[in-house]
């Protein structure tokens, strides 16, 4: 989870806030104390990915719990937010990264970076329908449309995206347009 990304609220069908972690957080917990717990849902807009956060305690205490702000006070490098995980290869792969100049950790970040850039705008597409489907499967999948909305998401079809979401409520309806709009292009984003 990066802190410096955007998240979305929403309960029920409602939007309760949008933006960085910290101001999420601070609506969130105002939001369940004025509605006496209210179930609020929070996505990482990136992704699209629903993210549990506890938001028990004063605004203070979850602030610093869920989303403290780190600080850098020291010589030294901040940490990198290198994150270890186990990668299954062929013999003749671990041979060709061990002969890397910079070692095989290195070659790999250097390969996914390159992998990454080869193609932006289709890989950016690419990740706008992930992340709309994941949070119209969460906030929209049982309304009217959803099916046919996913498969026009799916196609490119932003005119047909935007005709299958029109009848959802405006705030669901508008976050899924804005998270698909990079894999639809204008036709999705438009206010019906």
């Amino acid at each position: 989870m990066n802190p410096a990304s955007t998240y979305t609220a929403f309960s029920g069908p409602t939007l309760v806030a949008s933006g960085p972690l910290r101001t999420i957080l601070r609506a969130a917990v105002d939001f369940v104390r004025q509605r006496e717990a209210l179930p609020v849902l929070i996505f990482e807009d990136a992704t699209g990915r629903q993210v549990d956060f506890d938001l028990r305690g004063t605004v203070e205490e979850v602030l610093e719990r869920e989303a403290p702000e780190t600080k850098h006070d020291g010589p030294g490098r901040p940490r990198l937010g290198v994150v270890s995980r186990e990668v299954t290869l062929l013999p003749r792969h671990w041979e060709w990264l061990e002969g890397q100049p910079a070692g095989a950790s290195a070659a790999i970040r250097r390969l996914v970076d390159e992998a990454r850039l080869a193609d932006p705008a289709k890989e950016k597409a690419r990740l706008a329908v992930e992340s709309a489907h994941r949070f119209m499967t969460a906030m929209a999948g049982d309304r009217a449309g959803y099916e046919e909305a996913l498969r026009a998401l799916y196609r490119g079809d932003g005119r047909k995206f935007a005709s299958e979401t029109k009848a959802w409520p405006a705030d669901v309806r508008d976050h899924a347009r804005r998270m698909a709009a990079p894999a639809l292009g204008k036709a999705a984003g438009r206010k019906t």
